[in-house]
């Protein structure tokens, strides 16, 4: 399959001539909110490393959970409901993309957010579209996660936490959210053993692209979440 190499017009290619596996669809371009938004609302997402130009996504299949098949532990519902955590949302945007960017994770080395990415999801999120779930303990920032909304779906990008189960208390705040306001589903990207046991599953690459187009038919919810 060709990789489409972009220039400053920020239309793609259309999703369904992307690698099949992983997903590779074009190189280049830039991190404008105008060229992010259509990313998504396409079904593509950028992922590079550090030093390496923009590289373009859309994986087939596609990670995806729909809030009524999360599922939790009773032991972890009962370790969140006694946990102390507080949660909130839109609090501290940009403070809680650093700390994905720079807490360490396991069986991974160095990150791909780079400075560059920080800036334009904040950017993202000062347009009212990207969006922060944060978890708390006493006053300090311990977990959460982030990503951004179009219409009636989650773009999930990055988590952390440093504390057990912090971001777990983020993920079902988020599902609550979807739940809520009736959400078609979250996009995880890429499926992996840790988000399988939430409920997340793979769907082809056009059943995705079906299901994001109704997606957004529905109004986004721009703005600021955090009184929602």
């Amino acid at each position: 399959m060709p990789v489409y190499r972009l220039n400053l017009n920020t239309v793609f290619p259309p999703a369904s001539l992307a690698e099949p596996g992983r997903g590779l669809l074009a190189v280049g371009g830039d991190l404008s909110c105008e060229r992010l938004l259509k990313a998504y609302a396409a079904g593509i997402f950028p992922w590079y490393s550090p030093g390496d130009p923009i590289l373009w996504w859309s994986p087939d299949p596609r990670a995806v959970l729909f809030p009524d098949e999360f599922h939790l532990s009773r032991r972890n519902r009962r370790y969140l409901d006694k946990s102390g955590f507080r949660l909130t949302r839109d609090r501290v945007f940009a403070e809680l993309v650093k700390a994905c960017a720079e807490t360490p994770r396991r069986h991974e080395k160095g990150t791909w957010i780079t400075p560059e990415m920080v800036a334009a999801y904040v950017d993202l999120h000062r347009a009212g579209y990207a969006h922060s779930f944060e978890t708390w303990r006493d006053g300090r920032l311990v977990g959460g996660l982030y990503g951004v909304s179009l219409g009636r779906c989650f773009f999930g990008e990055s988590m952390f936490s440093i504390v057990d189960h912090a971001s777990k208390a983020a993920l079902a705040e988020l599902v609550a959210f979807c739940l809520r306001h009736r959400f078609h589903f979250i996009d995880n990207q890429f499926l992996t053993p840790h988000l399988a046991a939430f409920g997340v599953r793979e769907i082809s690459r056009r059943e995705y692209l079906r299901r994001l187009e109704r997606a957004l038919a529905k109004p986004t919810l721009r703005g600021c979440w955090t009184e929602l």
